[in-house]
């Protein structure tokens, strides 16, 4: 896999613990979902949504007049796959982009801008992941509104952290935890992270799943993804124990398996709408997740 080049513009903060330096990428919080101001070959910046999913060094953009933005002259026409019950999107490739986000330049990138109908209407720019997943250990502090990006080496000496084993999946983070969503069943349920998810927890239904899905649930169009539309119900949870923290009585959405995720295996999805609650430190070289409860968890619990 191609390694980042990266240039860090201005000095680099230094954690008091350890002496290490880290640096920190500010974020926006919003629509549940960790927006990551970036430029891209010197634009105004753009929203980008951090997305546990994105697996490549770049990123995809998704309103087509960012074509713009980049020398189209030996551009690709590319597929690219996600949630939803129709076709692909297609989009633009080349793969010498710059992108800036925080104090970090980020050369020879690859640059996807959708074409598809699917992406036109998003409120948001587009999505970054792998540049940032792919090579640091991300520490995402919701209190801070920052992004601390640590050497891979790194583990937080602070007690106050959870770890939680993962298995790195098609670069996607996985564990287990235990779901009640109708009083008195607790589930065992095996679940990823979907940072790009607004949603605090997608259960999956299908033939074989583990839970029962409770009787107040309401239809609705749960959104949008790359390949189209995803329905589905609204309902509630009744709690989620995440390493020992128990999140209880939150909105929760049941959609078809096959429609929402192209993961075998999944029982449900982990959206930003739960992770929001704990600062989190994503250690996949590790196959680690470490979680602490910050002051949205404080909130939501009284």
């Amino acid at each position: 896999m191609r390694r980042l080049a990266v240039t860090v513009l201005l000095a680099l903060s230094c954690s008091a613990a350890t002496g290490e330096a880290v640096i920190a990428v500010p974020f926006l919080l919003e629509r549940n979902k960790v927006i990551i101001p970036t430029s891209v070959n010197k634009s105004k910046p753009l929203k980008l949504i951090l997305d546990t999913g994105m697996r490549f060094d770049g990123v995809f953009l998704f309103h087509k007049e960012h074509i713009a933005l980049i020398d189209a002259t030996d551009a690709l026409q590319v597929e690219v796959p996600g949630a939803g019950g129709g076709a692909p999107s297609t989009a633009t490739l080349i793969e010498s982009g710059t992108l800036e986000f925080g104090d970090v330049t980020v050369k020879k990138q690859q640059v996807l801008i959708s074409s598809s109908p699917h992406t036109q209407s998003f409120p948001t720019d587009g999505v970054i992941g792998w540049n940032l997943f792919g090579h640091y250990n991300i520490e995402i502090d919701y209190d801070r509104r920052l992004i601390y990006l640590h050497d891979t080496s790194y583990q937080p000496s602070d007690a106050g952290w959870t770890m939680i084993p993962i298995t790195v999946k098609k670069d996607i983070p996985w564990f287990t935890v235990q779901v009640q969503v109708v009083s008195g069943e607790p589930r065992e349920l095996t679940v990823y992270v979907d940072l790009a998810s607004g949603d605090a927890l997608e259960l999956l239904l299908k033939d074989n799943q583990k839970f029962s899905a409770p009787p107040e649930l309401i239809a609705d169009h749960l959104g949008t993804g790359l390949s189209g539309d995803i329905h589905g119900y609204r309902g509630e949870a009744v709690s989620i124990d995440i390493g020992g923290h128990v999140v209880s009585q939150f909105p929760a959405v049941f959609a078809p398996a096959h429609v929402r995720s192209k993961q075998d295996g999944a029982d449900a999805v982990i959206g930003n709408g739960l992770m929001k609650y704990f600062n989190v430190i994503f250690a996949y070289p590790q196959n680690k997740l470490f979680i602490k409860p910050n002051g949205l968890y404080s909130e939501k619990q009284r």
